[in-house]
């Protein structure tokens, strides 16, 4: 069967492209091996948000009276509960991409697709059954997967992932979490605000370590707050299983130490899902992991195009939706901008939340700018101090030549929502003194943004 396009990969790259394309006018099929939306929707940003909203709830309940709420009786927090509603939400996620792949007359194909050396699809479906598809157009947008150490070995029991810790029918008393980017980070948060013994263990000197130090210094301050251990400039070296509990070997900077937990949580990043699509029998480059692409997402065999985890740049859904769209619109004849790699924000969804764009201070200065810098602390934050939580800050760094907006780093309650601005700002070239001329809402946390700008020129009136 013949299409004009077809994407292999159903998640935040791979729909998009395909919806994009039908809109432009393409008969497009998607092939899809599993969950229809990939592991965001089904096994990441949602159901992950979806459990961090009920630790938020639970939390906001154990402390009702800081607010004048009585709450009569002993609040408890149901996991099997929470579980089933984090995956009601990414179900009724996924019907919705396939809502719209019924509204924009875009075929599933349901299979694992890999490339021919005549460069046609092939799917095998769940019975094992061949079929090949041809198209004029070849979108590859398989996504990512856990990545494993060999000191742990993930056997979905005791060493567990992302993808067991979302469905865990109970919590354990105890858990060590290994890695704090963003996806350990959230975990780490999650199991501690239900109640559970978290130790939280970093290789780098500090956690969140793609953040502005002093983001993760202040994260870091929150957790222990929260009476999470937090193990910096450390590594599990052994994981013993054998018995009850895992017993864990950190190697720390003061020497080695011995933990126990009942769960250990392997959260040190992902890798690329390149292997069985045929990318060898075509001759298509890779490096590192990698496929390597142009601008517009092109590969060097023509008519095959990737998207994604699977190219260059973070491993962020809102990025290959993106590159989705450059590059549909490129080879659909239109002149889409192109991406703009030092403006993609990064979110992680803890509380208090934290959110950046651009350069940080310290990669500022390496890359050779002379820069001002600006910091607004919530603590001096009216809708901070009214809504109970003051814990965060907006830094924002300057040119000091130029008055470029270099970078902006928060942490706070509601930043994810917020990020948006500095992101808009700087796509457009807002100046630092632009942010300072710009009226903000009162009372908002938004509004110190303005005032982290105005702190950067020495004007800063309420700090």
């Amino acid at each position: 069967m013949n299409y004009d396009v077809i994407v292999i990969g159903s998640g935040p790259g791979g729909y998009v492209a395909a919806i994009r394309a039908s809109q432009l006018g393409k008969k497009v099929a998607v092939v899809e091996k599993s969950e229809i939306g990939g592991t965001c929707l089904n096994w990441g940003c949602i159901p992950t948000k979806a459990l961090l909203k009920s630790a938020q709830v639970y939390t906001y309940m154990k402390h009702a009276e800081n607010y004048g709420i009585k709450v009569e009786g002993e609040v408890m927090a149901d996991m099997e509960a929470v579980v089933r509603r984090s995956r009601g939400v990414a179900e009724n996620m996924s019907k919705g991409v396939q809502y719209l792949f019924k509204k924009n007359n875009v075929e599933l194909i349901a299979g694992l697709g890999s490339l021919t050396s005549d460069k046609k699809v092939k799917v095998v479906d769940a019975e094992g059954v061949e079929t090949i598809y041809e198209a004029e157009h070849i979108i590859l947008a398989t996504g990512c997967r856990v990545r494993q150490l060999p000191t742990l070995p993930i056997d979905g029991e005791k060493i567990i992932s992302y993808r067991q810790a979302l469905v865990l029918d109970k919590l354990p008393e105890t858990m060590v979490v290994v890695g704090s980017g963003a996806i350990g980070s959230e975990f780490a948060f999650f199991f501690t605000s239900m109640g559970v013994k978290v130790t939280l263990v970093e290789f780098m000197p500090n956690i969140l370590p793609v953040e502005d130090e002093e983001v993760s210094k202040q994260v870091e301050r929150c957790f222990k707050k929260l009476k999470m251990t937090v193990m910096t400039e450390s590594s599990v070296t052994n994981v013993d299983t054998t018995g009850e509990k895992c017993v864990c070997t950190i190697e720390t900077k003061k020497g080695p130490k011995v933990v126990e937990a009942d769960i250990v949580l392997s959260a040190v990043g992902v890798q690329t899902n390149l292997e069985n699509l045929g990318l060898e029998e075509l001759g298509i480059a890779t490096e590192r992991g990698k496929v390597i692409v142009d601008d517009y997402y092109r590969t060097n065999v023509e008519g095959v195009y990737a998207i994604g985890d699977i190219v260059h740049g973070p491993a962020l859904a809102h990025k290959a939706s993106h590159e989705a769209i450059i590059c549909v619109e490129k080879f659909c004849g239109l002149e889409p901008e192109k991406l703009n790699y030092n403006n993609i924000p990064g979110c992680t969804y803890i509380t208090p939340e934290v959110a950046s764009v651009g350069l940080t201070e310290a990669k500022a200065i390496a890359a050779g700018y002379e820069v001002k810098v600006g910091k607004f602390p919530f603590t001096a934050s009216g809708k901070a101090t009214a809504a109970g939580n003051k814990d965060g800050f907006i830094k924002v760094v300057f040119n000091a030549a130029n008055d470029e907006w270099l970078g902006c780093h928060m942490v706070g309650d509601n930043v994810t929502e917020m990020v948006a601005t500095a992101v808009l700002g700087r796509e457009l070239g807002a100046k630092g003194r632009d942010i300072i001329n710009t009226i903000f809402p009162h009372p908002t946390m938004s509004e110190a943004m303005m005032e982290a700008a105005a702190a950067a020129h020495g004007e800063v009136v309420h700090l």
